[in-house]
């Protein structure tokens, strides 16, 4: 997998030494900016505190490709470097698809599209019914994958109930059904923020935290040739 515009932090080689998916490389660089914000910048969770009560939740809904997803953590301390060089081999715990139970700081196993934000919801109801008030949790989807009519259900719940939680989608274009409005439309009663997906700085005024109502961050990211 090449690594094409990421190299002023660690990011760039670090992608560059995970091989075998390589069709699943758009995908991958499509994420990398909004992953690097949110654990270099926004989320309250590091290898010390990934079983802590109060840590943040991330969800990666957006589980095909995880290249971008392997090469945050591992630069952000959660997994030695090392494990980027066997990609999908039969005892490596980097799979095509992330692991939760072998992948320190994956919160859940995804690959399956469109499950992602239904589980968010639950998650993010879960921890106000503990009384974590402060605690945020975010999910990362494909703009494709809110064609899943499951992904309806946990958007007017969070909205209905006021859940703190933020979703994230990549818009590059590939949705399979025009929707009038854009990606915003589907998302009523929900905070919204249209932004560059390369725009870090940008990426991370939206990204900090809300208690008070589900917020909707919409990265745009432009497809080649468009």
């Amino acid at each position: 997998m090449t690594a094409t515009a990421v190299l002023p932090d660690p990011l760039g080689p670090l992608l560059q030494r995970i091989t075998g998916d390589e069709k699943h490389a758009p995908s991958a660089h499509s994420t990398l900016d909004v992953l690097w914000v949110l654990y270099d910048r926004v989320l309250h969770i590091s290898p010390d505190t990934v079983d802590a009560p109060d840590r943040d939740r991330f969800l990666l809904s957006k589980g095909h490709g995880p290249a971008a997803y392997y090469a945050v953590l591992a630069a952000k301390g959660f997994f030695p470097e090392p494990w980027l060089d066997d990609l999908g081999s039969w005892d490596s715990p980097l799979g095509h698809h992330p692991d939760r139970v072998r992948i320190p700081g994956v919160e859940v196993g995804t690959g399956s599209l469109g499950h992602g934000l239904g589980l968010g919801v639950g998650v993010a109801l879960g921890l106000r019914a503990q009384g974590f008030t402060r605690t945020r949790t975010f999910v990362l989807l494909g703009d494709a994958e809110l064609d899943e009519g499951s992904n309806h259900e946990g958007i007017a719940y969070a909205a209905a109930t006021r859940l703190p939680i933020t979703a994230i989608v990549i818009d590059n274009q590939s949705s399979t059904h025009g929707w009038p409005g854009g990606i915003a439309a589907r998302f009523p009663g929900w905070d919204t923020s249209v932004v560059s997906g390369r725009d870090r700085d940008r990426l991370e005024r939206v990204l900090k935290p809300r208690h008070d109502r589900p917020n909707l961050i919409v990265a745009t990211v432009e497809r080649k040739g468009s």
